[in-house]
This record gives C-alpha cells, structure tokens and sequence, in this order.
C-alpha cells in the first residue's frame, strides 16, 4: 500500500503542466519551482513512509498549498518594510534609524547613475574616497581627518589594530562592557593584535591609576562609552581634558569609543549623559569612534575622527580596504551631515524628530488617529493611556520619553492575538505589550504609515 502511494505521487514534469501553478512560475521562475516541488515531493515520501500522510495520491490542491508555504516563508523572511509602532526609536531588530528623504534622494541619485567616488572633477584625476565628507565634518565638529568603514564595532577594531597591535591598551575596568550581538571591548582589543591593561576597579578609576600602568609598550589609552550599561553610586573617572592631558605628556595616543554618534545636546529631551562628538575633540581626543546609525541619524557605518597622523595611519592599514563603506553610504551619510549643518536636523532627520516629539504632540496625533479609525468591527476598542517610549539602539538605557499609547481592547483576542495579527498584516506592524494590553506608539510611526494601521485593525 505504501509502495503504491509512493508511485501514485506527480512527476515533477507533471507538476509543472499544472495551471495551477502558473502563477509561482510566472513570479518565482521555473526553476525555483522545480526546486521547492521537489522539497514538497520528498516531504510528502516520508510522510507517507512513516505512515503520518495520505497513502494515496495527494490532489494538485494539496501540492499547491504545500509549494504556496514554502514561498510565503520565504518572503516573510527577506528584508521588507515594517511599521515601528513599538515606540523604539532606535530599534535594533528594525534596522536603527530610518533615512531622511534627503539620504534617501541622495542614494537614489547616486546608485542609478556613475558618481565621482573616487574622481577629482576639479583636477580630472584619480581623486579620494570621503573627501567632501571630511570637509562637511571639519566645518560641524572641528575634525577634518576622517576615515569610514561598515559601522562602529569595524572603527575600533581598525583603530586599535592601527594605533596599538603588538602593545598594550589602557581601559578602566569599568568601561570592560558587552553590548549587542556579543560585541566585547576586551575581545575586540585582544583581536586587534594589542594586549589589555586593565585599570582601577569596576565603579572607581582615579587618573593616577591610568598614569600608573604606562610603560614601554603602552600604545594607546582607551575611553569606552558603556552603551547600554551604566554604573551609579558610589563612581569616580577622570574628565576627557585629564586623560587627554595625560596621554599628551606621555605622547600618547588618546581614543575614545563614542558609541552612539551624537552630534548635539539632547540634555534637553532627558538625554543627560550622551557626550557630543564636539565635545571630545574639544576635549582634546587624539581619535573618536562611532556609529551613523544611532543617535546621528544616517546610515549604518563607523566613523572614525582624529588627528592627521593617526587617521593616515587608520587609511593606511590593509583592513582598510575590506572595511570601507560604498558610495551609497557616503551619499547618504553626506547628505544626513548636511541637514545638521544647515540646523535642520531636528525637523528633517526622522529619528531625531522622534525622539524631540513631546508627550502633547503625540497625544493630539493620536487623538486623531482614534477618530479617523471610529468605528471598529466586533468588540476591537481604542483608547487613550499614559506610557514611555525608549531611546533603543543601546544609548541612553535609563532615559524614557514620556509620552500617549493607544491601547487595543479586544472582548475576544488576547493581546498576543492581536500582536500576532498586526505583526502578520501584508505591511508588518510591530506593536507592543505593556501591562497585558497591545499598545501603538506613534512617536516611531509617520503620518504616511497611520492608515496602514488603521486597515489592519479594520481586519482584527
């Protein structure tokens, strides 16, 4: 019996005739079809061997949900957009900060045409890759030396590896932090070629502790910002201007892991401990690393200031060339740079407007927003609750933005249900649970993306 229903099962061949499906072939093409019929036909061969399938033949329907599935998972999981109703500004899982429209223009018009990534125009010769770039930096933080690789984590191990392999690096046991995907300082400084020196003590390192620990084959002294850690209490560290003097009467240089990349005072928005890049050049760090993606608002990439001579020796290592960024990064990130020096980046750079939405601001969105979606089918209700939103993408961990939720009542769909539904929507919706009920933050959602919403609880 099994062995007939193992020879009652379709050719391939046969499959392919099927109008049903045409339509995969038409959009997947005839051999990614061929391909995932095949898994479908071998599925169905241990099933029916282990006697848990049919034992006759199966119908064209059944093959055609089979085949469907695997389609479906697939585009699930390719990169797509989703709508950020969680209220993480900086998410993560989501990609960090959305593009402005003019990085995005800027990338448009770059990627579908030649550019001058590497040609002087001015000279007709060979020209180098960032040099605009440098020249916007210079005039918006005082460091026109600049080197560019894929992001953050790429800039310190470039850096070290630059500056420190074969010698020592000085960090306070303090700033030894982990942060996502298992990034560690003291594994990113042991890869670099450069050997730890640990000094101080978990909460308190003293500057005599750093000058202390110099010796002979010290290359660089390392100030880390501690991401999404911090220490509280009982604390002490020097100052940026003590380490700096200290590392310059040793003749030492000083690098700063900045982190997140912010390039102005967001004390006003609770943001109490983020130092600007400004701020450590001024400072007097030698070279400062950090991210384009968190709180600079640009796309992903490390970015990597300093003086004239470390950052020829950055460029100068053969890493360099396996890290650097392509041109649709340096268009974008030129253009995001842009919007901060005509003071524009407030209102033009998508996650910086989000993060200085005030509590009332959203709360009169989201008034609005409950009107237009009145009524709702079945028992789904909307209403009004306090709530915070998050900074994410590692910075600031303890700061919440205060702000208005709208919450989703269901009479018969728990608040996993409805996450469920809203996360399965044809345009991904990520929501959050808070308290036991499905929440929307608008401070991470654009006007465009409220209809869209709307619709999908429409269809709850």
């Amino acid at each position: 019996m099994i062995e007939e229903a193992l020879r009652a099962l379709p050719s391939i061949d046969q499959l392919l005739r099927e109008e049903a499906l045409n339509p995969f072939i038409e959009s997947a093409g005839r051999d990614n079809v061929r391909d995932r019929l095949r898994e479908v036909l071998g599925e169905l061969r241990a099933e029916i061997r282990q006697n848990r399938g049919p034992v006759t033949r199966p119908g064209i329907d059944e093959i055609v949900v089979r085949l469907g599935r695997r389609f479906n998972t697939r585009d699930r999981l390719r990169t797509q957009r989703v709508i950020n109703a969680a209220g993480v500004v900086l998410h993560t899982n989501l990609g960090r900060a959305p593009l402005s429209p003019a990085a995005l223009e800027a990338i448009r018009e770059v990627a579908g045409s030649y550019c001058n990534l590497e040609y002087e125009l001015e000279s007709g010769q060979r020209g180098k890759r960032g040099s605009g770039l440098e020249s916007m930096l210079r005039d918006l933080v005082g460091a026109g030396h600049a080197a560019f690789v894929n992001n953050c984590a790429a800039a310190v191990l470039l850096t070290l590896n630059s500056l420190a392999e074969g010698g020592e690096v000085i960090i306070s046991r303090g700033e030894l932090v982990e942060i996502g995907g298992s990034f560690r300082i003291p594994d990113v400084i042991t890869k670099s070629g450069a050997r730890l020196r640990e000094v101080g003590t978990t909460n308190r390192t003293h500057l005599h502790d750093y000058e202390q620990a110099i010796n002979d084959q010290t290359r660089v002294i390392l100030r880390a910002h501690p991401s999404n850690y911090r220490i509280v209490g009982f604390t002490q560290k020097p100052t940026l201007s003590e380490l700096s003097g200290l590392a310059r009467a040793h003749q030492l240089p000083f690098f700063e892991d900045l982190g997140s990349g912010c390039l102005i005072d967001l004390s006003g928005i609770g943001l109490q401990d983020e130092p600007t890049v400004a701020a450590s050049i001024a400072a007097g760090v030698s070279v400062v690393a950090f991210s384009g993606d968190k709180l600079l608002g640009g796309p992903q990439c490390g970015i990597i200031l300093g003086e004239a001579d470390l950052i020829k020796k950055i460029k100068s290592n053969p890493l360099m060339r396996a890290l650097r960024v392509d041109k649709l990064t340096y268009a974008a990130l030129e253009a995001t740079i842009g919007s901060y020096l005509r003071g524009e980046a407030q209102r033009e750079i998508p996650s910086l407007a989000a993060l200085h939405a005030t509590r009332e601001e959203i709360a009169t969105r989201a008034i609005a927003f409950l009107e237009r979606s009145d009524p709702l089918p079945g028992s789904i209700r909307l209403e009004l609750i306090d709530g915070s939103s998050v900074v994410g993408g590692g910075s600031a961990p303890e700061t919440e933005l205060p702000s208005r939720l709208i919450a989703v009542n269901s009479a018969t769909l728990a608040p996993q249900q409805i996450e469920e539904r809203l996360r399965n929507h044809s345009t991904p919706i990520i929501a959050r649970i808070v308290n036991d009920r499905l929440t929307i933050d608008l401070r991470t959602v654009s006007p465009t993306e409220e209809q869209t919403i709307i619709e999908a609880l429409r269809l709850l």
